[in-house]
């Protein structure tokens, strides 16, 4: 390998005074004509940030997980004061092991908890409901007609015989299946939570919440009885409490990066500044922040780990371009100089591709995902300072170990040798393929490989492919509670609510209940739907107990006046108090995505064909109403976010380049991992959904650094007149080992999440290790073939012209 251009670019100069200070464009000139400046500059950013970083909170909002202009959460907020307990509500179920709820012992633990959680800030008490709220009541005919009052009685004195009483008015309450469960040995005390408490005007703390719910599960479970606690609000304080063993996962990638980092410099020093700057990066973007009025939630909390692995990326490849200088002989300052003017264009490309892969998340209307982007935006920019401008001078200062420049210089030499035979075997099997045999081969594999990926990627799914909640394991507590609640109540956790809106006063219309019973109907045939409830469910009901239980009037009564009779004694939760919206609940299996689009077509579709000036049918409330909303919103913003990353990083790639043909070269490899994401996704079961939609932006934007670097080197050798083989070999030499050392560390290092109890974490885990790799070998296999295809020498060019 001829290297005579390449000194000639940046020729060794061992002494200052041999060196033009006053070389390089201005930009390297102001930075390192000035680096003590530079340097105190950073250090008292950065002691400035680590001070504000201690006021950085850790929670998490309902709102921010939902999209707020969707028309279906738009309709549920319009009416959201109307609807009270279908948003953001836990439900804690009691059970008798040893008996059923007709115990004055377990009756007494029930009216604790109730109690306890009754007082809780932040609980929407109006429509709270247990056993023991005036709301749940029981109704039934009398010989002087229709008759009801409380659950629990007023005297109700634990006796045998309010026990009993309390058997009765359960059995004509009508909530067995709901409130109580179907074996009756368990019941629920539902939960409605306000995203602002109202008695403290502030935010929900979730950690707390899940603290003293688990001190409630402490305090009352025993031999005799278990609790079992699900909602949106455990879900979160479950992922907050699990994050101690996040920051576990964190550390140990932080540890394998610097091992295997050291281990490849055997230099301390240069190792220890590396980790450093990228630490750096982390601390100003904890710092930055709590200034803007930022959070961490469970989903943005992995951003700082992301922050510091790629940080590491581009920070090796400094460290190591530093180090080939110093070895050759170049004095330390000088050496940073040229890896600045060599690397800092691709540097600077390549993590404004990273961040406009997390910049392209703003488009999605969720506002945890919005949040995550702009927290990894903010995170990019400070690398661009730590890790391309930082790091290079204060290798200037002091350089790197005696040991490392001399393991590099040996490494230099082996790599460079002119015999094909003495070459690093490695490098050797790589470099066939910018032949035509071996290229042809990679290429013709690539195109099937990212063909059948395409085809298995199209029965990818949006939303969640499992039961419970997919950010925990399914064996975690909390699954093993929704379990628990599913199999025991037909009135599920999963409640999906259409909302009809009619004139003021005109709820209770015989059209109008006719038309709700004729879409419940429909929704009953569902295979995903366990049961639902209406008013006109109940009307039909109330008819056939006004005439001695006979089935024959289960119907709804055509009598206006004797409906009018039946809705004053109607649940508030059926309608409000103007009587101009109803509501029907759809009680679900689960919330996976087909579960969720078959209601959200039936209640379309129904809406389409019935609404009128009169009767408005319209979707949706209720957790599995919100969540079906979510899905439409990601689904939608799946296919725009990667056209729009992808079209970024064809614009940055090009301004970099100037070259059409580089950017094929580095765009297609990104184009196959993709494929092949997806492809895996379908294969593990892994829907796309708000924690791993980040993942797929994020696998283009950090993907498209090994080719960046490639190529910067690539081009410049070309364009000086080596051949394709030679400019690429020397690619391989300087950067391609650094690309191989990230490449797999960071792969290795993200795998290691894969055993995190936070379900969404390892899932996250598994497909940025497998993008990780698989864009290292893009950019070391695909890219040469594909230059061998589309790339000449600029001297062949000429001489053919």
């Amino acid at each position: 390998m001829n290297h005579d251009n390449s000194l000639a670019e940046h020729p060794v100069i061992r002494n200052l005074e041999d060196f033009d200070q006053n070389s390089g464009n201005w930009g390297e000139r102001l930075l390192f004509n000035n680096r003590a400046w530079v340097v105190l500059a950073c250090t008292l950013l950065t002691f400035a940030m680590a001070y504000q970083a201690f006021g950085i909170s850790l929670n998490a909002a309902f709102e921010k997980m939902i999209p707020t202009k969707h028309p279906f959460i738009a309709n549920y907020l319009d009416n959201r004061t109307q609807l009270g307990g279908l948003g953001n509500t836990l439900r804690i179920a009691i059970e008798n092991k040893k008996g059923n709820i007709y115990d004055a012992a377990y009756l007494e633990v029930v009216k604790k908890v109730t109690d306890e959680m009754f007082l809780y800030p932040g609980v929407d008490r109006p429509y709270m409901k247990s056993l023991w709220t005036p709301a749940v009541r029981w109704t039934g005919v009398t010989e002087d007609g229709l008759d009801g009052g409380p659950v629990i009685p007023d005297d109700y004195d634990a006796s045998p015989e309010s026990v009993e009483q309390v058997r009765i008015n359960v059995e004509r309450s009508g909530e067995i299946g709901q409130l109580v469960a179907g074996n009756l040995k368990s019941s629920i005390v539902l939960v409605p939570l306000q995203e602002v408490a109202a008695d403290t005007g502030k935010r929900i703390d979730y950690r707390d919440l899940s603290e003293k719910l688990e001190k409630i599960r402490s305090t009352y479970e025993s031999d005799d009885l278990s609790i079992h606690i699900t909602g949106f609000g455990k879900i979160v304080g479950d992922l907050i409490g699990g994050l101690q063993q996040v920051l576990i996962f964190f550390v140990t990638a932080a540890l394998v990066c610097t091992a295997v980092l050291f281990w490849f410099t055997r230099c301390l020093r240069s190792t220890m500044l590396v980790v450093m700057c990228s630490m750096g990066a982390v601390i100003w973007l904890l710092g930055a922040l709590p200034s803007i009025g930022f959070e961490l939630d469970p989903y943005s909390i992995l951003v700082p780990f992301l922050v510091f692995a790629i940080g590491m990326s581009h920070g090796a490849q400094k460290m190591n371009g530093v180090m080939q200088d110093i070895g050759r002989g170049t004095h330390k300052l000088i050496a940073a100089r040229y890896t600045f003017r060599r690397l800092f264009l691709a540097g600077v490309t390549a993590l404004l591709a990273d961040g406009v892969g997390f910049a392209v998340l703003m488009l999605i209307d969720i506002k945890v995902i919005q949040d995550l982007a702009i927290t990894a935006s903010i995170g990019m920019a400070a690398l661009i300072f730590t890790n391309l401008v930082l790091l290079p001078i204060l290798l200037s200062y002091t350089g790197v170990s005696a040991t490392g420049a001399a393991r590099s210089l040996k490494s230099e030499a082996e790599d460079s040798s002119d015999k094909q035979h003495t070459k690093h075997k490695l490098w050797a099997f790589l470099d066939l393929f910018t032949q035509r045999k071996y290229a042809l081969i990679a290429v013709v594999v690539s195109a099937v490989l990212g063909s059948a990926a395409f085809l298995v990627s199209l029965q990818l799914k949006i939303g969640d492919t499992g039961a419970g909640a997919p950010e925990l394991r399914a064996d975690s507590r909390y699954n093993r509670d929704n379990a628990f609640m599913v199999d025991n109540y037909s009135a599920s956790s999963d409640t999906y609510v259409v909302m009809v809106k009619t004139p003021e006063y005109q709820c209770g219309t015989y059209n109008t209940i006719l038309s709700v019973n004729e879409l419940e109907t429909q929704l009953r045939l569902l295979p995903g739907v366990e049961s639902t409830n209406s008013l006109a469910a109940l009307t039909k009901q109330a008819s056939a107990g006004l005439n001695e239980g006979s089935l024959k009037w289960y119907d709804i009564p055509r009598s206006q006046d004797l409906l009018n009779a039946l809705i004053t004694r109607a649940p508030r939760e059926l309608f409000n108090q103007n009587c101009n919206l109803l509501t029907l609940y759809v009680y679900l299996k689960d919330h996976k995505a087909d579960t969720l689009d078959s209601v959200v077509a039936v209640v379309e579709s129904f809406a389409k064909q019935h609404n009128s000036e009169e009767t408005t049918f319209l979707s949706a409330a209720g957790n599995a109403g919100i969540e079906a909303a979510t899905n439409i919103v990601v689904k939608r913003a799946n296919v725009q976010m990667l056209i729009l990353v992808y079209a970024a990083v064809i614009v940055l790639a090009f301004i970099t380049f100037r070259s059409w043909q580089a950017v094929v070269c580095a765009v297609l490899p990104l184009m196959l991992t993709s494929a092949l994401c997806e492809a895996l996704m379908v294969y593990l079961n892994i829907g796309v959904k708000v924690a791993t939609l980040p993942v797929i932006a994020l696998g283009v934007g950090i993907g498209v650094d090994y080719a960046l670097y490639m190529l910067t080197v690539m081009l410049s050798r070309l364009r000086n007149g080596d051949s394709l083989s030679e400019a690429y070999y020397q690619a391989l030499v300087f950067t391609g080992r650094v690309v191989v050392l990230t490449g797999v560390t960071l792969g290795i290092a993200v795998a290691t999440w894969g055993f995190s109890p936070i379900k969404f974490q390892a899932d996250m885990g598994i497909l940025l290790a497998f993008m990780f790799v698989w864009n290292m070998l893009g950019a070391l296999i695909l890219l040469p073939a594909l230059a061998h295809f589309l790339m000449r020498p600029a001297t062949q060019k000429n001489t053919a012209s």
